[in-house]
């Protein structure tokens, strides 16, 4: 029974009791007002006919209820239906028309509303057109900031005083894209918190810094720090955004990846060994052939010729080293002011630095808990990357051990390797020896007294083990940041997944404005329609909705290969076949992208119980676990149009209702921007219904015909 056919079923025993009743008290009345001759002649009359009243009363009930069926349709159905698209009309399509059903007074009632809708789309078009006319200025100066922003080199990010994003420019879109389906890194978007995209203990900390520094009047309160995101170092420097009062309103982040700079100093310090190595043999030939024609200057011409002739070859090959090592040196060290950093992100840069520019292995013991660091990472990696690679030439090393202890104030940053000892007058030669090629050079001995620290050798004969130990300064505990959190035929309507049970719903989260929250809309193709039969997600596309706004530039999109075939029949609602399906990433590495992607979002899909299901099945096989809350645009029409038959709740009927143009239907990411147009379409027709927060919508979508056919 559809909608609606609880209330018809009391109308229609109403009427057929009340018939009853007014033929029970006809009968009365004329019984009581005939004399016993009378009543005995219409007793004789009507028992032979008792068969056909009783037949007469059991149809009464049909004919009573083909009227008020008709009735319901042409008046009170008609009503709610002309309701229902009054409020499209109104709300977020004035182009739409009701359609003329129902009596004939309905018709004349559908036929002036049309006249109305006319007469209020001219109406608010003027008063579009005038309100665009008062914003171009308004915009002008949006577009101006976007243009600026745009054009700036820099990778920059505004955040809010939570840290969700509110402006990001497409530098820092590039520089932050994750780097394919296997990587760990979130993807940069509006709404999205910065702590899932940076490391949340390093921007906690800079955060601290700066608001502190304001509390203090710091003319310029800024903070920089440096942290690693799926294999970039980045340098970061934060700037507050101050509200009244100089009140932290927000944040602005300008970002740079300083990975090639390290490494080019590497490649740099290498070029500058290589050099100071083939230079010694010319340079050697050179001075032995003059020499000889110094000591003996009465030598025959052949012999003078022939050392001449050595000096000039060498001279030449010695001419075409240096021009070949000019090409190729880099820019000269720039040298940074001591930045925070944590102890591990430093013992990576140096195992990097040390596999590419010397070609030592090295293993980190990563500091428990993170230790924090105030150091110039920049000048520090390239001075240890140059001492490295001196112990190499010298010993040969090939394998070396990174760690990090805190010993009061200082960190004391140690490199293990198998090996004779170091001499002492190597160690104080390559402090004074400079490490960069450019002028003017940087030597180990400056960087450690721009750091206020230190380094020492330790030998252990009996073990043959080397420990070339540097003292760093540290963070204060209290001032410390707290380490970051460990990381064709339809579909079937209904599917065993229970969507109002969701483990990552909060009361805080039920509570707040539908209008607030971040979506991701997303929709899946398979192989077929039976999930615990087998079938697989052939591609996932989805979209963001942020502040009731959709981002059409933050989407996803993949092809997933599903290692079995695709049936025949979905090929052909989809388009997707077995063939365009090979080679592309499998799901255990599409679904934790698409997982980080979604995260800190409420997810709606049309029929989303579907979806859903598949998602649940490769839980165990993926590691992935979506338990944020789900709505579903299938129970958010009916909970907007309950009049509406089933048939007008799929999501073709539902966007040509709501004004919303259908494109790349039966596409992973078509149906799920149509989806996410039409969402956004249901949100003011659900506010005027008293739906305004995301618990009323859950609770209410609960309640509709489809939540309890399905469970």
């Amino acid at each position: 029974m559809g909608p609606g056919g609880g209330r018809f079923a009391l109308w229609l025993a109403a009427c057929c009791a009340f018939v009853f009743a007014v033929l029970l008290l006809a009968g009365a009345a004329l019984w009581l007002d005939l004399d016993e001759p009378e009543r005995q002649a219409l007793a004789a009359m009507l028992r032979p006919r008792l068969m056909l009243f009783t037949l007469l009363a059991l149809l009464l009930p049909f004919a009573v209820g083909a009227a008020l069926r008709w009735w319901f349709m042409a008046y009170p159905g008609a009503a709610a239906r002309l309701a229902a698209e009054l409020r499209i009309i109104h709300t977020v399509n004035p182009a739409h028309r009701v359609g003329a059903e129902g009596g004939p007074e309905m018709q004349r009632l559908a036929s002036a509303v049309n006249a109305f809708a006319q007469d209020h789309e001219a109406l608010r078009t003027e008063v579009e057109t005038r309100i665009a006319l008062s914003g171009a200025h308004l915009l002008q100066e949006k577009n101006r900031l976007a243009a600026l922003m745009s054009e700036l080199a820099q990778s920059v990010i505004v955040c809010n005083a939570e840290g969700r994003v509110l402006l990001y420019n497409a530098q820092a879109a590039r520089l932050l894209a994750p780097g394919g389906p296997a990587s760990s890194a979130s993807p940069v978007g509006l709404g999205r918190s910065i702590f899932g995209i940076l490391d949340k203990g390093v921007v906690v900390h800079a955060l601290e810094q700066v608001t502190h520094r304001l509390e203090q009047q710091v003319p310029r309160a800024v903070a920089h720090f440096v942290t690693l995101r799926d294999g970039q170092l980045l340098r970061a420097t934060m700037a507050p955004v101050l509200g009244a009062e100089r009140k932290l309103d927000g944040f602005v982040l300008v970002l740079e990846d300083i990975t090639r700079a390290v490494e080019a100093d590497g490649r740099r310090d290498q070029l500058l060994r290589q050099l100071t190595e083939g230079t010694r043999a010319p340079l050697a030939n050179i001075r032995a052939a003059a020499e000889t024609i110094e000591q003996y200057p009465d030598m025959d011409a052949a012999h003078r010729e022939r050392f001449t002739a050595v000096i000039l070859d060498e001279a030449e090959r010695l001419s075409l080293r240096l021009d070949e090592s000019a090409a190729v040196a880099a820019d000269s060290l720039a040298y940074w002011p001591l930045e925070d950093m944590q102890a591990g992100d430093l013992a990576f840069a140096l195992q990097r630095n040390f596999k590419n520019s010397v070609g030592v292995a090295a293993h980190v013991r990563e500091p428990q808990p993170p230790l924090w660091l105030t150091v110039d990472s920049h000048a520090l990696v390239q001075a240890l990357t140059h001492v490295m690679g001196n112990i190499t030439s010298a010993h040969h090393v090939r394998h070396v051990e990174i760690d990090m202890a805190a010993e009061g104030r200082h960190v004391r940053l140690s490199l293990r390797w198998k090996g004779p000892a170091l001499a002492s007058e190597a160690l104080r030669a390559w402090e004074m020896q400079p490490f960069s090629i450019e002028q003017p050079a940087a030597t180990l001995k400056e960087v450690l007294a721009r750091h206020g620290g230190e380094w020492w050798c330790r030998s252990d004969p009996a073990r043959g083990e080397n420990q070339l130990c540097v003292q760093l300064p540290a963070l204060p505990p209290e001032s410390a940041a707290p380490a970051a959190a460990p990381p064709v035929q339809e579909r079937p309507v209904y599917y065993d997944f229970d969507l109002f049970s969701q483990p990552g719903q909060t009361p805080e989260l039920d509570g707040q404005p539908l209008s607030a929250l971040a979506y991701t809309v997303f929709d899946t193709e398979t192989t077929g329609l039976d999930p615990s039969g087998g079938d697989e997600i052939i591609s996932i596309g989805a979209v963001r909705i942020v502040n009731g706004r959709l981002l059409r530039h933050e989407t996803f999109e993949q092809l997933v290969n599903p290692r079995r075939p695709v049936r025949a029949e979905s090929q052909r609602v989809h388009g997707i076949s077995s063939a365009m399906l090979a080679g592309q990433p499998v799901i255990e590495q599409v679904l934790p992208a698409f997982h980080r992607f979604a995260e800190d979002t409420v997810l709606v899909a049309h029929n989303a119980a579907f979806d859903m299901r598949f998602l649940q099945l490769k839980e165990a096989q993926t590691g992935v676990r979506f338990v944020q809350p789900v709505l579903d645009t299938l129970m958010l029409s009916a909970l907007v149009h309950p009049g509406h038959a089933d048939a007008e709740h799929r999501l073709e009927e539902i966007a040509r209702r709501l004004g919303v143009e259908v494109m790349g239907r039966h596409t992973a990411q078509g149906d799920a921007l149509v989806t996410a147009e039409v969402f956004v379409k249901l949100l003011p027709l659900l506010a005027e219904r008293g739906i305004r927060t995301l618990g009323q919508a859950r609770e209410a979508s609960r309640k509709t015909v489809y939540a309890k056919l399905a469970y």
